[in-house]
């Protein structure tokens, strides 16, 4: 007979949420409320998998008695507890976050961007040109690009990183959020193999002394791709198809099954078009991969193709 051990049952907090009374479990936070209620919040260096790093702010909320807004994404619910998602400051806020990301940043490829910008009216072209679509070959300093007009417009515009075969690094769309440091870290592989250099506008992730990834500490597992909120780490088949202009997402199915490189029993999603794969997820939650794979699951596919 098989013993399952069961914690113990969570006392229920009550908070106020948008003018509703809402209850959750102890320890929940205030995204966790938010989803439960069916409210939408958005979020970028948030991931279901990983700790919060409270880096891109774009989640943040208003809570009655506290000065600042808080990230909804880390804080805890409280009892009693009264936030507001949809305030005039929460909005603001949320606008300004939005403008900055997209005047500095290529978003091109990261998700309901464009649906969160509507939302709350936000306009990136207030500080300057918009972040041009990162190229191949940049030869100027990182953080500057050439206008039209012969002036040069802040932006975070650097080089496509292609050295491998396997996934492209296009930083000019990183946004900093270290979701690939803490996947590639302590938090999930343990291999280290990126991290942040550099301070300030600086600031980059970048391997061991900027080495080529296939002479780094890479082990190719592809779990910083897979945790990536805006496109910045690809897999080589999906940046060249967005190349091309033949990437298509709706067209895609999505078919989870069981990798059959070894016994442990890893999930794969396999994201098909045109009876092609052309990149593999998995499901975060699957008790065994928690959507984390080896080498082996989420890049050994292409036999299933050699025709």
């Amino acid at each position: 007979m098989t013993i399952v051990e069961i914690g113990l049952p969570k006392r229920l907090v009550e908070l106020t949420l948008d003018g509703e009374s809402v209850r959750v479990p102890e320890g929940a936070t205030i995204l966790d409320a938010c989803t439960a209620k069916g409210k939408s919040i958005p979020t970028l260096c948030y991931g279901d998998t990983l700790k919060p790093a409270n880096a891109c702010r774009v989640c943040m909320v208003e809570v009655e008695g506290s000065r600042t807004l808080v990230p909804s994404c880390s804080r805890k619910v409280e009892p009693g507890m009264v936030v507001h998602t949809d305030s005039e400051r929460t909005t603001h806020s949320r606008k300004l976050v939005l403008e900055l990301l997209g005047s500095a940043t290529d978003l091109s490829t990261t998700p309901h961007v464009d649906e969160w910008m509507s939302a709350c009216g936000a306009d990136p072209s207030r500080f300057g040109p918009p972040a041009p679509p990162s190229t191949d070959r940049d030869d100027r300093r990182p953080g500057e690009h050439e206008e039209p007009d012969g002036q040069t417009a802040a932006t975070v515009r650097q080089p496509i990183k292609v050295d491998n075969p396997l996934y492209v690094r296009d930083l000019g769309k990183c946004i900093m959020c270290y979701k690939c440091v803490d996947a590639c870290g302590d938090q999930w592989q343990n291999t280290f193999a990126i991290s942040v250099a550099g301070r300030g506008f600086d600031s980059r992730i970048s391997t061991e002394f900027s080495t080529p990834l296939p002479e780094s500490a890479c082990v190719y597992c592809g779990n910083c791709i897979e945790v990536c909120p805006t496109g910045a780490l690809s897999f080589k088949r999906e940046h060249d198809k967005r190349e091309d202009g033949t990437w298509d997402e709706e067209a895609q199915t999505q078919t989870t099954t069981i990798c059959t490189f070894c016994g442990v029993g890893c999930n794969l999603t396999l994201h098909v078009q045109d009876n092609e794969i052309v990149k593999v997820t998995s499901p975060h939650e699957s008790t065994v991969t928690r959507g984390n794979l080896c080498i082996k699951g989420r890049f050994g596919w292409q036999h299933v193709q050699n025709r």
